[in-house]
């Protein structure tokens, strides 16, 4: 089995503390993350640093230039106590259709939204994906995400540290496996918790995050 799961698009790494978390990530890679932007009305904004090719790691976490939100902030922000990856994503081609194909096979992916963030320039990124989070909140099945013809997070120049590997623990692998078959993608699993973890190649190493 391949270590990175066909067609991803982005991990999700969130955190109760982005500053902290940016200026740990740093200190053990080498690679400081570039500033995503602000996901105005949700509470958050992002940092971003290149996986190599079209993947990308997004490090999430409350934005205190924001009032709070009126609901909670996506990816457990609000519940994390420490840094965790929490999320994966893939990109299929037919956002639509891959989300009816998944239904067909017996998982519900989620309903298709959009969604937006304000760059560092200013400008208006916007995106469509599937709130999959929500249906499968353990994490360790992606949501599916559609940038349309929007330019790509990994187009802006991003730092990059290659993923090396993907994996997951789980109780139920098998479960796991057969909703992932769904969406035509695999991962790595083991049984144990539930956990996600990656490892990144840097100038200072193979560094591995959790």
């Amino acid at each position: 089995m391949n270590t990175i799961p066909a067609r991803l698009d982005h991990l999700v790494l969130a955190t109760p503390d982005l500053a902290a978390t940016v200026a740990e990530f740093t200190r053990r890679t080498g690679v400081e993350p570039a500033p995503g932007g602000v996901h105005v009305g949700l509470g958050t904004r992002n940092y971003l640093v290149s996986l190599g090719g079209s993947g990308y790691l997004e490090i999430i976490g409350p934005d205190p230039e924001q009032p709070e939100p009126t609901g909670p902030r996506p990816f457990e922000v609000d519940a994390v106590t420490v840094a965790r990856t929490v999320a994966w994503a893939i990109s299929p081609p037919d956002l639509d259709a891959a989300v009816a194909t998944a239904r067909s096979r017996g998982y519900d992916p989620g309903d298709v939204h959009p969604m937006s963030r304000r760059t560092p320039d200013g400008s208006l990124l916007a995106w469509r994906l599937t709130d999959g989070d929500t249906q499968h909140p353990s994490g360790l099945v992606p949501f599916l995400i559609d940038w349309g013809g929007a330019r790509h997070p990994t187009a802006s120049g991003l730092p990059t540290t290659p993923l090396v590997a993907l994996s997951a623990t789980a109780p139920d692998p098998d479960e796991i496996r057969r909703l992932l078959a769904t969406l035509d993608t695999e991962l790595p699993l083991t049984e144990g918790p539930v956990g996600l973890e990656f490892t990144v190649d840097t100038p200072r190493g193979l560094v591995t995050f959790r």
